[in-house]
C-alpha cells in the first residue's frame, strides 16, 4: 500500500507521534509519501482529529482512495463513531489490514464535513465538562451547566431554515447540522447514523434556567426530539438564512457564513475501520 501521510502541525498528539506512526505504518508494509504530487497513492493516512481529516475528503475523492484515521484531535468524534482504536499500534494494524466501511459526508459552502457544522454558540461544549462533576451530578447537569456558561456570551438571532419544501422562522443562539450520532464531544443521539443518508438539525432557543433543564435532559438521553428550547429537523439538506451573515464552523474549521446550504452526500468516503 502505498499511502500519503498527513499529520495535523497543530495537533500536540500528533505530533509527538510522529516518528512512531512512521515507524509503525513501514514495519506494516506501508510506504509512505508527503508530496501530494508524487505520483499515484492507494490510500490517505491523517494522524490527527475530524478538522483534519475532513480537509483531505476533496483530495480522497478525487483520487478514489479509502482514508485511514489515527485519532491525534481533541474530541476524535468520528473516529469514536467507527470504533477506529485510539492507541497508534492497533489504529495503524487496522489500516494495514484493508477493511473499509463506506459514510456518508456533509457539504457546506463547498467544504465538506464529517460530524457537524456550527452556526452561533459552539455545540462543543465539552470543555465545559469536567469528569468529577459528571459523576457527581451526573450529565443532564453538568450539560445545563455548561449551555448556561456559554449563553452568558450567546445573543439569539433570527435564523430561516428551508427543507422539503418547508419553511421555518425562529430565533436561536446555535444552530448545529449534523451528519452523524456523535459530535460535541459527548452528544450521542441513538436514531442517527454516519450512514443513514440524513442531515439532523438543531437549533436551540435557551433563554431560561428551565430551558436549558430541558435541552439537557434531551442531550444527555441520547434521543433526536425536540424539547423546550430545543429543534430538531431531518432531511437530505438544508437551506439556511440568518439576519445577518453569521460565520459557520465544519468540524471545527471555517465554512463561510451564512445563507448557506448544507447538503449529505452518500456513501462517498471510504474509511479503513476495524
Amino acid at each position: 500500500m502505498r499511502a500519503l501521510l498527513v499529520i495535523n502541525p497543530r495537533s500536540h498528539r500528533g505530533s509527538q507521534l510522529d516518528g512512531a506512526i512512521r515507524a509503525e505504518l513501514r514495519s506494516l508494509g506501508v510506504e509512505l509519501v508527503e508530496d501530494p504530487s508524487d505520483g499515484a497513492i492507494d490510500a490517505i493516512v491523517v494522524a490527527g482529529g475530524d478538522g483534519t481529516l475532513a480537509s483531505q475528503i476533496p483530495r480522497a475523492l478525487a483520487a478514489g482512495v479509502p482514508i485511514g484515521l489515527i485519532p491525534a484531535g481533541t474530541f476524535n468524534d468520528l473516529a469514536r463513531t467507527l470504533e477506529i482504536p485510539f492507541d497508534v499500534a492497533q489504529a495503524c494494524a487496522t489500516i494495514a489490514a484493508g477493511h473499509t466501511r463506506r459514510i456518508d459526508v456533509a457539504r457546506v459552502n463547498g467544504v465538506y464535513y464529517v460530524t457537524e457544522a456550527s452556526i452561533g454558540v459552539s455545540s462543543r461544549l465539552a470543555r465545559h465538562q469536567r469528569e468529577d462533576e459528571k459523576r457527581r451530578f451526573g450529565l443532564a447537569a453538568v450539560i445545563a451547566n455548561a449551555l448556561l456558561m456559554a449563553l452568558s456570551y450567546a445573543r439569539p438571532f433570527n435564523a430561516e431554515i428551508a427543507y422539503d419544501g418547508r419553511h421555518d422562522r425562529f430565533k436561536a443562539v446555535q444552530l448545529t447540522i449534523a451528519n452523524g450520532e456523535r459530535f460535541g464531544g459527548f452528544v450521542n443521539v441513538e436514531d442517527a447514523a454516519i450512514d443513514d443518508a440524513w442531515l439532523d438539525l438543531y437549533a436551540l432557543e435557551i433563554e431560561s434556567v428551565a430551558q436549558a433543564l430541558s435541552v439537557a435532559a434531551a442531550v444527555a438521553g441520547g434521543k433526536r426530539r425536540s424539547a423546550r428550547g430545543l429543534r430538531t429537523y431531518r432531511s437530505t439538506a438544508f437551506e439556511v438564512r440568518t439576519g445577518r451573515p453569521h460565520h459557520i464552523t465544519a468540524d471545527g474549521e471555517p465554512a463561510g457564513k451564512t445563507p448557506a446550504r448544507f447538503e449529505v452526500v452518500t456513501k462517498a468516503l471510504a474509511l479503513f475501520v476495524p
